[in-house]
């Protein structure tokens, strides 16, 4: 099995080149950079391959008019498909952007959705974002409305404002609003592939700006279809972690936590070590003559190299609790070594967090020896 660099392989790069040649030229190799650099990936990294392709795709191609036209024919061909589609994508855009030509522009910008049913634009969508946002914008919000839905979810994928391992838009980061017909459009489209990237969108703006996040998800709870309530949930997931009463209010979490009584949480050890699991217990009473409903996570306090401690917040369940219903719940925490963190000896500490407010603390000891 291919490791993630190698999926942009020297078969892969002969392969695009196969099928241009056949294309344009009857099987006569002329895109030769192209041939070239599939026998230059060597020790790259699978953006660094991506890079090196795209820029053997630009010197054969020469100009943009010769390159689209070369693509839509190849397009015809089922083989013009996988991972050779990523440095595709961002010729196209680079060489579509390249001259401020509106009509490459809007050529380049329909080239990209025919594009990504074979594999996604999303990554080269970001180019025509940064050279004319306005312009973009304009003709990605038509995508919504296709059959394909490939095509609409390049819509929303595309422009979200914190995509990862793809180039920064800083306008979208600036102004995280400027997105929302896209995903007012969306939120109730068909497809659930569709749905999880404007859930992720709306996540992505959550972190820019909470206010912009909780006036989206209250217009959508206002006009919602059978799919709308998990969506804003799955869209709203940093802000809920972060226990945001607004996002909070919106999915129907109690915001009176007087009515609970907590104990806990209790420890069954005062230490553990470094692989080993701590394991706490805590209960919850509804006091109250209301229903409760609840979104209970705890964190842990890790200590850090300098003596202060960080915390991380992790799900543990949601329930709702009856008039003077207690709750009892139990988990193990593993302090497994990973590669993502490192662990400090010394005084740490498990707290319970209830619709955002935190209820209780208890400190224990990690030995790493």
């Amino acid at each position: 099995m291919p490791t993630a660099d190698e999926l942009i392989n020297a078969e892969t790069v002969r392969g695009l080149a196969a099928i241009f040649d056949d294309t344009e030229a009857k099987g006569t190799p002329v895109w030769s950079s192209v041939r070239a650099a599939a026998e230059e990936l060597g020790p790259l990294s699978l953006s660094q391959r991506a890079r090196s392709v795209t820029a053997a795709i630009v010197d054969d191609g020469r100009s943009y008019s010769r390159l689209s036209a070369t693509t839509r024919s190849a397009l015809e061909n089922p083989a013009l498909t996988g991972w050779m589609i990523w440095p595709l994508t961002e010729a196209v855009a680079a060489m579509a952007t390249a001259r401020g030509d509106t009509s490459e522009f809007d050529d380049g910008l329909n080239l990209l959705a025919a594009l990504t049913p074979r594999l996604t634009s999303e990554f080269a969508i970001r180019t025509f974002l940064n050279a004319d946002l306005d312009r973009a914008l304009g003709a990605i919000a038509d995508w919504t409305s296709y059959d394909d839905d490939a095509v609409r979810r390049l819509a929303s994928e595309g422009t979200r404002p914190k995509l990862p391992w793809a180039k920064q838009v800083p306008r979208l980061i600036q102004e995280p609003g400027r997105t929302r017909p896209i995903l007012d459009a969306l939120y109730r489209d068909g497809s659930e592939f569709v749905r999880r990237s404007v859930a992720n969108h709306l996540n992505d703006v959550s972190r820019l700006s909470a206010e912009t996040a909780h006036a989206t998800a209250a217009a959508w709870s206002s006009a919602p279809d059978a799919h709308t309530a998990a969506l804003i949930r799955h869209g709203m997931r940093t802000l809920i972690k972060a226990g945001d009463p607004a996002a909070l209010h919106l999915l129907g979490f109690s915001a009176d936590l007087n009515q609970l009584h907590v104990q806990g949480p209790h420890l069954a050890e005062a230490s553990v070590p470094l692989g080993g699991a701590i394991t706490f217990a805590a209960d919850i009473t509804n006091i109250g003559d209301d229903v409760a409903v609840l979104a209970i996570d705890y964190l842990i306090h890790h200590r850090k190299a300098n003596g202060t401690t960080t915390a991380k917040t992790f799900k543990l369940t949601t329930r709702s609790l009856a008039p003077r219903e207690r709750l009892t719940i139990s988990k193990s925490h593993s302090f497994k070594p990973i590669t993502t963190r490192r662990y400090y000896p010394g005084t740490h500490a498990v707290e319970l967090q209830v619709n955002g407010r935190r209820l209780g603390y208890t400190e224990f000891q990690l030995d790493t020896l």
